[in-house]
């Protein structure tokens, strides 16, 4: 048996339950998720389009995945106002480690003639 000075409240009281210690720590509770707002749906659309254009090499479902990815990992964030852009971050990341942006033919530093 414990000594006095190791046993919680709750053991010394002699009701074993935790929940009826004032000293025991109460757990946080999850955090809810928020659902998108309709701005932040019209820019995973623009997130997608701007990446299917900077890696064109990925497939359309390839870039959806990533940018879904990004954008869920976000969903419990409280504040709202930087997700589009940490999300869009966070997606070019994930497609650059799978994907090498080809430069289109206007960029590709060739002299057309």
């Amino acid at each position: 048996m414990p000594s006095e000075a190791l046993r919680s409240g709750a053991e010394r009281a002699g009701t074993g339950l935790a929940l009826d210690d004032p000293g025991a720590p109460v757990p946080a509770p999850a955090p809810a998720e928020v659902q998108p707002t309709p701005e932040e749906l019209a820019s995973v659309r623009d997130t997608v389009l701007r990446l299917r254009t900077a890696y064109p090499a990925a497939d359309q479902a390839a870039v959806e995945a990533a940018v879904k990815a990004a954008y869920d990992s976000f969903r419990g964030a409280r504040v709202r106002n930087y997700v589009p852009i940490l999300a869009e971050r966070r997606s070019r990341k994930a497609l650059a480690a799978a994907f090498r942006a080809v430069p289109g033919p206007a960029c590709n530093g060739e002299a057309e003639g």
